[in-house]
Protein backbone atom coordinates (compact mmCIF):
# COMPACT_ATOMS: atom_id res chain seq x y z
CA UNK A 1 0.00 0.00 0.00
CA UNK A 2 2.59 2.36 1.00
CA UNK A 3 4.45 1.76 -2.34
CA UNK A 4 1.31 2.41 -4.42
CA UNK A 5 0.95 6.08 -2.67
CA UNK A 6 4.14 6.82 -2.58
CA UNK A 7 4.07 5.69 -6.75
CA UNK A 8 0.58 8.28 -7.14
CA UNK A 9 2.36 11.11 -5.07
CA UNK A 10 5.85 10.83 -7.03
CA UNK A 11 3.61 11.07 -10.13
CA UNK A 12 1.45 13.97 -9.11
CA UNK A 13 5.30 15.81 -7.59
CA UNK A 14 5.96 15.04 -11.49
CA UNK A 15 2.90 16.12 -13.35
CA UNK A 16 3.36 19.47 -11.26
CA UNK A 17 7.07 20.13 -12.40
CA UNK A 18 8.63 18.67 -9.19
CA UNK A 19 11.32 15.97 -8.87
CA UNK A 20 11.29 13.04 -5.99
CA UNK A 21 14.59 13.68 -4.97
CA UNK A 22 16.09 11.48 -2.15
CA UNK A 23 14.85 13.76 0.23
CA UNK A 24 11.85 14.26 -0.70
CA UNK A 25 10.93 10.52 -1.14
CA UNK A 26 12.24 9.70 2.98
CA UNK A 27 10.11 12.79 4.06
CA UNK A 28 6.69 11.08 2.07
CA UNK A 29 7.81 7.65 3.09
CA UNK A 30 7.23 8.65 6.92
CA UNK A 31 4.69 10.83 6.00
CA UNK A 32 2.89 7.07 4.82
CA UNK A 33 4.32 5.32 7.62
CA UNK A 34 3.47 7.49 10.25
CA UNK A 35 -0.10 8.46 8.64
CA UNK A 36 -2.19 8.31 11.56
CA UNK A 37 0.04 10.02 13.72
CA UNK A 38 -0.36 14.02 12.47
CA UNK A 39 3.45 14.94 13.20
CA UNK A 40 4.77 18.69 13.30
CA UNK A 41 7.74 19.56 11.02
CA UNK A 42 9.99 18.77 13.88
CA UNK A 43 8.77 15.05 14.20
CA UNK A 44 9.36 14.28 10.57
CA UNK A 45 12.67 15.76 11.10
CA UNK A 46 13.28 13.96 14.12
CA UNK A 47 12.12 10.65 12.51
CA UNK A 48 14.75 11.13 9.26
CA UNK A 49 17.59 11.90 11.63
CA UNK A 50 18.53 8.77 12.49
CA UNK A 51 18.45 7.50 9.17
CA UNK A 52 19.15 10.34 6.90
CA UNK A 53 21.14 12.81 8.22
CA UNK A 54 22.23 14.61 5.48
CA UNK A 55 18.40 16.41 5.70
CA UNK A 56 18.07 19.36 6.86
CA UNK A 57 15.13 21.28 8.93
CA UNK A 58 14.46 23.78 6.22
CA UNK A 59 14.35 20.90 3.34
CA UNK A 60 11.46 19.21 5.64
CA UNK A 61 9.77 22.20 5.72
CA UNK A 62 9.96 23.21 2.19
CA UNK A 63 8.92 19.45 1.42
CA UNK A 64 5.97 20.06 3.35
CA UNK A 65 4.67 22.91 1.61
CA UNK A 66 5.18 21.43 -1.30
CA UNK A 67 3.14 18.55 -0.29
CA UNK A 68 0.42 21.09 1.01
CA UNK A 69 0.36 23.32 -1.94
CA UNK A 70 -0.06 19.98 -4.42
CA UNK A 71 -3.19 19.18 -1.91
CA UNK A 72 -1.30 15.74 -1.34
CA UNK A 73 -1.22 16.62 2.29
CA UNK A 74 -3.30 18.86 4.74
CA UNK A 75 -1.48 21.63 7.49
CA UNK A 76 -4.15 20.71 10.90
CA UNK A 77 -3.05 23.11 13.86
CA UNK A 78 -4.83 21.96 17.34
CA UNK A 79 -4.66 22.37 20.89
CA UNK A 80 -1.22 22.58 20.95
CA UNK A 81 -0.81 25.01 18.12
CA UNK A 82 1.70 22.86 16.34
CA UNK A 83 1.32 23.15 12.51
CA UNK A 84 0.73 19.09 11.93
CA UNK A 85 0.75 17.49 8.44
CA UNK A 86 -1.95 15.20 7.56
CA UNK A 87 -2.27 12.39 4.02
CA UNK A 88 -5.47 13.39 2.13
CA UNK A 89 -6.99 10.27 1.32
CA UNK A 90 -6.75 10.07 -2.74
CA UNK A 91 -10.38 8.49 -2.78
CA UNK A 92 -11.94 11.27 -0.37
CA UNK A 93 -12.73 14.77 -2.14
CA UNK A 94 -12.97 16.41 1.25
CA UNK A 95 -10.68 16.65 4.34
CA UNK A 96 -11.41 13.71 6.81
CA UNK A 97 -12.35 14.36 10.11
CA UNK A 98 -10.62 14.26 13.48
CA UNK A 99 -11.90 13.27 17.17
CA UNK A 100 -8.78 15.24 19.83
CA UNK A 101 -9.09 13.48 23.00
CA UNK A 102 -8.26 16.53 25.22
CA UNK A 103 -6.99 14.13 28.14
CA UNK A 104 -4.63 12.47 26.65
CA UNK A 105 -3.89 14.14 23.25
CA UNK A 106 -4.70 11.09 21.04
CA UNK A 107 -6.11 11.87 17.75
CA UNK A 108 -8.43 9.55 15.67
CA UNK A 109 -9.47 9.90 12.39
CA UNK A 110 -13.35 9.81 10.19
CA UNK A 111 -13.24 9.23 6.82
CA UNK A 112 -16.89 9.81 6.55
CA UNK A 113 -18.16 12.33 5.08
CA UNK A 114 -20.60 13.95 7.91
CA UNK A 115 -21.45 17.45 6.58
CA UNK A 116 -22.94 16.83 3.11
CA UNK A 117 -26.47 18.00 3.47
CA UNK A 118 -25.14 20.67 6.24
CA UNK A 119 -22.94 22.05 3.08
CA UNK A 120 -26.18 21.21 0.41
CA UNK A 121 -27.61 24.04 2.80
CA UNK A 122 -24.87 26.40 2.96
CA UNK A 123 -24.78 26.30 -0.85
CA UNK A 124 -28.27 27.18 -1.40
CA UNK A 125 -29.10 29.49 1.48
CA UNK A 126 -25.83 31.52 1.03
CA UNK A 127 -25.01 31.02 -2.48
CA UNK A 128 -21.07 30.27 -1.13
CA UNK A 129 -19.92 27.13 -3.10
CA UNK A 130 -17.79 24.41 -0.53
CA UNK A 131 -14.60 23.52 -1.90
CA UNK A 132 -13.30 22.13 1.88
CA UNK A 133 -14.48 21.62 5.13
CA UNK A 134 -12.43 20.53 8.39
CA UNK A 135 -14.25 19.06 11.63
CA UNK A 136 -12.39 18.60 14.99
CA UNK A 137 -14.31 16.93 17.71
CA UNK A 138 -13.04 17.58 21.30
CA UNK A 139 -13.54 15.34 23.75
CA UNK A 140 -12.42 12.13 26.10
CA UNK A 141 -11.64 9.46 24.33
CA UNK A 142 -12.82 5.48 25.48
CA UNK A 143 -9.24 4.73 26.92
CA UNK A 144 -9.26 7.90 29.67
CA UNK A 145 -12.91 8.06 30.33
CA UNK A 146 -11.78 3.89 31.19
CA UNK A 147 -9.23 5.43 33.23
CA UNK A 148 -11.90 8.19 35.36
CA UNK A 149 -14.47 5.25 35.74
CA UNK A 150 -16.43 7.14 33.07
CA UNK A 151 -17.11 4.78 30.43
CA UNK A 152 -20.62 3.85 29.64
CA UNK A 153 -20.48 0.47 28.24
Amino acid sequence: MIEKNLGSIKTHLQKNGFKLTPQREAIIQILLEKEKEHLSAEEFFMCLKRTHPDIGLATVYRTLEILTQLNVTKKVVFEDGLARYDLRREDSSHFHHHLLCMECGKIEEIYEDLLIDIEKDIESRYRFRVKDHRLTFHGVCLECQKLKGEANE
